[in-house]
């Protein structure tokens, strides 16, 4: 049971986490506590932890600390320390998995065997295993991990991860995949975080997750006087606790603190919050030199304060290994013990009360003999046999000048970290740029380690800094540099430049390097070109730069770099599939495809992004299959340690096709994470893109009238703002989409035409009928027949060319779309029952659904209900397994299964004008109604009055309510 002393003043918060811990695996899987410093989260944490101990959960407790956050997986670790083994090893496959591909849990990233000399060998085994895996096998190992452990746990598993805000970025990543990917077990995860101090991805997906109703947020503010007074303070005189809460702001913390302080003699509430360091120091007044020093050696060490590691900071060596040296060391844990300034935890590891004293004892402590401390501990973890990624925390912070060993070790971790924790491997690259002499000697191996961070900067997703990185690198090469690094420097800065949305930067640095004298080696042109061709369509069109991808796959072949050759395929298939030049772009992705599935992901691995243009060239050729084929080998292997900037692009591909085929459930769960990650990359053009392909997905996944695909949209367009490229393109298509659905058809021609620009010119050649269906649908709504028949001819034409049977779909709409509006539904109804066909043919399931149910409309308008009943049928049911809310929504809208009795004589369509007249709408409200046109809604209502003989709308509305149900 945990030890824990009454709670104060959190009722209303213990009420709703006891409902949570009542029904562990089901929504929220986690509990987000928020609050200053101070303000109780560790003691509500605390008390958390013992109510589900007495309910019989399991709970796995772990703390993030300031000084450790370039560890990776540090806070996980930290709880998985107190994981029985023998449980680990029962729970066969999973645990077996976990423990190879994310064995930092057990006994690796914290390591507190690899502190322990006996332990040493079991420790420096798991930290070294760690940093050669997948970071994402991890999430997922860790994943089912915890879904076993909830299943073999009793009553379940609590996981409470304290002080959040200090989580090293591999952490957050995970705890994000967690919040995205709920586990289906018996399974609560409690963070508590400093919401000031939160990164911005982090408070993103745990912001993402309360919207989704994966994620419980309490938010703890200050208590109230009469808790703080009646319960922290009882007996204190009025006017003196006044004073104190007050000074307090109601924070649990700083009023124990100034109550404490008033007991001592103190001047009481005038003590500013800054003081608050001191009076958690003045309990190490009475401590020995002796004493003082081992209680600086737990703050140095953290979560590695076992006795061994302790004697080796405090004591000489010659004393460490004497008994007296332990005898000493133990009578000093004692008094620290009993003074309550230090604790034990699980693993014979020792802590400090809490981390804000933890935080006052580090910084108090000198910084020479800080600097020594960590030194000691180094060197010590290092005899001990700890890997690389556990010893360079204390080389870091031990590090004043250049220092040859302790570099050859952060490099090691870099190294270590470089594919499960990028944003470390990056870090300890810093510190080691940071402090290697600025000589000429040093140059070369300066620009090295500075291209190695720029591509670790890149893999984490930090491409502003990468790029940043990069000039600096450029700027500093001779001009008559012959390494190498120049080609590889502007390579990667071009692809920073072009994810980015800065194309004509990224064009303007390849072609200068292509052009240099002298010229650059054969792979290095090969590099250069495959970017090339790469940035150039989003700034010039592809027919620009189709003679130099040419050359570039040309010379890859003549130098055998199947991989290169594979790039340039896929370049040039996605070139061709945008323009629109169908024959050619499937040639292209024959060869493209054939020479990819040869290779091994290995051969792959530096270059995946081949696989993303070949998946996207497949989706514009409607190969739905082959796209989704290549989308998936392109996450695996991006997800092994691939740059991060490439899986948006990956899961969108993926996404797209799931919705063209109507899986919309899982495409949202796709967009979902590829957002997740572009928010935190800060490309505004990727995450543009990102917000325009969600906003597709939430348009059909969302019922009528839902307005969070409009919402995606608008800030898709913000985040694209005044560029031209054909990202922005895309984004302004798909607003006028949104805008369409929610019922604005002005705002969605104005839309598409900005898109396109007053010719059109500006739409993918590849995908214009489709965009043209939009055009045709806002003009026939806003009565402009004129304008719909001059837009739905031109995807007609289009529709002729390209021979896609999604865009000959498109266009069949368009063309019923205006035979509507023009009154002649049989003819119209015909178009479209051609089109589901059409879509039927490539697997555009949404599409197929969508031209059943408009087209089973028309045909029961045109007289024959029996077809109409049976078109009606199977879009319904093809949308309903699809998941589309938006086409079953508009099923029981145009045409529900039990009609009600309509008024004698008069057509399915005459008699749902009528009823809509008796509701009230106006003629051009029902004509945004019934997409329809306003004169074709006079022309049925004429009809309407010489059927049934009355000459008003009021007449016609009451003789409608006496046929209504």
């Amino acid at each position: 049971m945990t030890d824990r002393t009454p709670l104060v003043g959190r009722e209303a918060e213990l009420d709703r986490l006891d409902a949570v811990l009542d029904g562990p695996g089901g929504p929220p899987g986690v509990v987000d506590l928020t609050g200053a410093a101070g303000i109780g989260k560790s003691r509500l944490l605390t008390e958390v932890c013992g109510r589900a101990e007495e309910r019989g959960l399991t709970v796995l407790r772990g703390r993030a600390t300031e000084y450790e956050r370039h560890i990776p997986f540090r806070v996980f670790g930290d709880a998985f320390a107190d994981l029985d083994p023998e449980l680990l090893r029962g729970l066969g496959a999973p645990g077996a998995a976990w423990a190879a591909s994310a064995g930092a849990a057990a006994d690796g990233i914290p390591a507190n065997p690899a502190v322990d000399p006996a332990g040493a060998g079991a420790g420096a085994g798991a930290g070294a295993g760690v940093s050669a895996v997948d970071r994402f096998a991890a999430h997922r190992a860790t994943a089912r991990l915890l879904t076993a452990l909830g299943g073999r746990t009793g009553a379940g598993l609590l996981i409470a991860l304290d002080d959040l805000h200090w989580a090293d970025p591999a952490s957050l990543e995970l705890l994000d995949h967690l919040v995205r990917h709920p586990l289906r077990a018996p399974v609560v995860i409690v963070v508590a975080r400093r919401d000031r101090q939160t990164a911005p991805s982090l408070a993103a997906a745990l912001t993402r997750g309360v919207d989704t109703g994966a994620v419980l947020r309490l938010d703890l503010g200050p208590l109230t006087e009469r808790a703080c007074v009646e319960q922290l303070a009882p007996g204190l005189p009025p006017d003196r606790a006044a004073r104190l809460y007050a000074a307090s702001e109601g924070n649990p913390l700083y009023f124990l603190t100034l109550l404490q302080g008033q007991g001592q003699g103190r001047s009481g509430p005038a003590l500013p919050p800054g003081g608050l360091g001191a009076l958690l120091l003045d309990e190490l007044t009475p401590l020995s030199a002796a004493q003082r020093r081992t209680a600086e050696a737990v703050a140095v060490l953290g979560d590695q304060a076992t006795p061994p590691l302790l004697l080796a900071l405090t004591e000489p060596a010659s004393v460490s290994a004497s008994a007296s040296g332990s005898e000493r060391l133990d009578a000093d844990l004692g008094v620290l013990a009993r003074r309550d300034l230090i604790r034990p935890r699980p693993g014979g590891v020792w802590s400090l009360r809490h981390p804000v004293l933890r935080a006052a004892v580090y910084e108090d402590t000198g910084p020479g003999r800080r600097a020594a401390l960590h030194r000691r501990a180094a060197a010590a973890l290092a005899a001990a046999g700890a890997p690389a990624t556990v010893r360079a925390h204390h080389v870091e912070r031990a590090l004043t000048d250049w220092e040859p060993e302790a570099a050859a070790v952060l490099l090691e971790a870099a190294e270590q970290s470089e594919t499960t924790a990028p944003a470390s491997c990056a870090h300890w690259l810093e510190v080691v740029l940071r402090v290697l002499p600025d000589t000429p000697g040093h140059a070369a191996r300066r620009r090295d380690l500075m291209l190695k961070r720029a591509r670790a900067l890149s893999v984490c997703g930090e491409l502003r800094a990468s790029r940043d990185l990069l000039h600096e690198v450029i700027a500093g090469l001779p001009a008559d540099d012959g390494s190498g690094v120049r080609a590889a420097a502007v390579t990667l800065c071009a692809s920073m430049e072009r994810h980015l949305g800065q194309y004509r930067a990224s064009v303007a640095l390849l072609r200068r390097a292509l052009s240099r004298r002298p010229a650059p080696a054969p792979a290095d042109a090969v590099a250069l070109g495959l970017e090339l061709g790469s940035s150039a369509p989003h700034a010039l069109p592809f027919p620009a730069v189709r003679a130099e991808v040419l050359r570039t796959l040309e010379l890859a072949r003549a130098l055998g770099n199947e991989p290169a050759a594979a790039g340039a395929l896929a370049v040039s298939a996605l070139g061709e599939a945008y323009e629109g030049n169908t024959a050619a772009a499937r040639e292209l992705a024959d060869r493209a495809a054939a020479c990819v599935d040869a290779l091994t992901d290995r051969d792959l691995a530096d270059q995946c992004e081949p696989l993303a243009r070949l998946g996207w060239a497949e989706f514009y050729l409607e190969r739905y299959e082959d796209a989704e084929r290549h989308a998936d080998r392109g996450l695996a292997i991006a997800r092994r340690g691939g740059p991060l900037h490439l899986l948006p692009h990956l899961l969108m591909c993926k996404a797209i096709v799931h919705t063209h085929a109507c899986r919309l459930p899982s495409a949202l769960d796709l967009v979902d994470e590829a957002e997740s990650i572009a928010r935190g990359i800060g490309s505004d053009e990727l995450l543009g893109l990102v917000l325009a392909n969600k906003a597709q997905v939430l348009i059909a996944a969302r019922p009528p009238g839902d307005v969070s695909a409009l919402a995606a949209a608008e800030e898709a367009v913000a985040a694209a703002g005044a560029r031209t490229s054909w990202w922005t393109s895309l984004v302004w298509c798909v607003m006028s989409y949104a805008a369409l659905h929610g019922g604005d058809p002005v705002r969605a021609r104005s839309a598409m035409l900005r898109a396109g620009g007053a010719d059109l010119a500006g739409l993918q050649p590849s995908m214009r009928p489709l965009f043209l269906e939009a055009l045709v649908t806002a003009a026939v709504t806003t009565g402009d027949l004129a304008g719909a028949q001059e837009w739905a001819a031109l995807a007609g034409r289009d529709a002729e060319r390209l021979g896609l049977p999604v865009q000959r779909a498109a266009a069949l709409r368009c063309a019923g779309q205006v035979l509507a509006g023009s009154g002649r539904p049989a003819a119209a109804a015909e178009r479209f029952a051609r089109a589901a066909e059409e879509a039927g043919r490539s697997g555009a399931v949404l599409w197929e659904a969508q031209s059943l149910l408009i087209g089973a409309s028309l045909t029961a308008e045109a007289g024959d209900p029996a077809t109409a009943s049976a078109m009606w049928r199977r879009g319904r049911r093809l949308a309903e397994s699809g998941g589309s809310l938006l086409l079953t929504g508009l099923a029981d809208l145009l045409l529900p299964p039990a009609p009600p009795p309509r008024v004698p004589g008069l057509t399915p369509r005459e008699h749902e004008i009528a009823t809509l007249v008796a509701e009230g709408l106006t003629t051009p409200a029902i004509a945004a109604r019934l997409y329809l046109s306003p004169r074709t809604v006079d022309t049925h209502l004429s009809h309407i009055f010489r059927k049934t003989g009355v000459t008003t709308r009021s007449a016609l509305a009451a003789l409608t309510a006496r046929h209504l149900p």
